[in-house]
């Protein structure tokens, strides 16, 4: 029987494409949404997989999230974090609530997931958990400090939980993306949109598919040696050393 992927934020931009991916690849995959239930709707039936509705930041609705995934499609193989949410503010303009949403959304859903899905694969000896960080989590962003923190969060929480895990089969990596090509940088004004593109080396936005393969690979066989990695997929605009 196929394994189990589940995806969060997993039936728009780049969510939807590792979603498709992994569907190809032959995984039974479950995408989470949280509130745009026509853009799942859409999803569910062009890709011809399952989608469910829950808040991800809330780690009572995960677990009948999970608990619903499980019924219907079995115990979750693959983890994929990555939904998240901007509320861009310099820090002395930004609301506690813009900080609180972020980090709630965007680091905490992390924990939760995996908190309720790493007991069943480390019973099986086998698992693959796959963060989405961001370039800005590597760093920094002007008018992001909610979301830099979070997103840098999620790096050391990787680093963390690959340690933890590594003798009972299970990998956890981290992927760090540039700009991509999606709705959300396509309504960015086209001057400044220029002025990104000028700074990547490729000269170009990266491609929600190119994520995707990234993921495609590490829940893949042909990963099982690697743990606790950075995954950089930003066209050569920053370098970690």
């Amino acid at each position: 029987m196929s394994k189990v992927a589940l995806v969060t934020g997993g039936t728009r931009g780049i969510g939807r494409a590792i979603s498709e991916r992994l569907a190809r690849d032959g995984y039974r995959v479950a995408a989470n949404y949280a509130g745009n239930d026509e853009a799942a709707a859409k999803c569910a039936a062009e890709l011809g997989i399952k989608v469910y509705k829950w808040d991800v930041g809330d780690y009572d609705a995960c677990a009948a999230g999970i608990a619903a995934v499980t019924a219907e499609l079995g115990p979750v193989d693959i983890l994929v974090n990555n939904a998240g949410i901007t509320r861009d503010a310099t820090l002395h303009k930004m609301t506690r609530e813009q900080w609180d949403d972020v980090i709630r959304v965007d680091l905490t859903s992390a924990f939760n997931l995996c908190r309720l899905t790493i007991e069943g694969m480390r019973e099986r000896n086998h698992g693959r958990i796959i963060n989405i960080s961001s370039i800005n989590g590597q760093k920094g962003q002007v008018g992001q400090v909610n979301y830099s923190a979070a997103k840098a969060g999620l790096i050391g929480f990787t680093k963390a939980l690959a340690q933890e895990n590594a003798r009972k089969g299970v990998t956890v990596n981290v992927i760090c993306p540039g700009y991509i090509d999606t709705e959300m940088v396509a309504a960015v004004p086209a001057k400044v949109l220029e002025g990104i593109i000028a700074t990547i080396p490729v000269g170009r936005l990266g491609k929600a598919e190119e994520i995707a393969g990234c993921v495609s690979f590490l829940a893949g066989a042909d990963a099982g040696f690697i743990t606790g990695a950075t995954l950089t997929a930003n066209g050569g605009q920053f370098i970690a050393g």
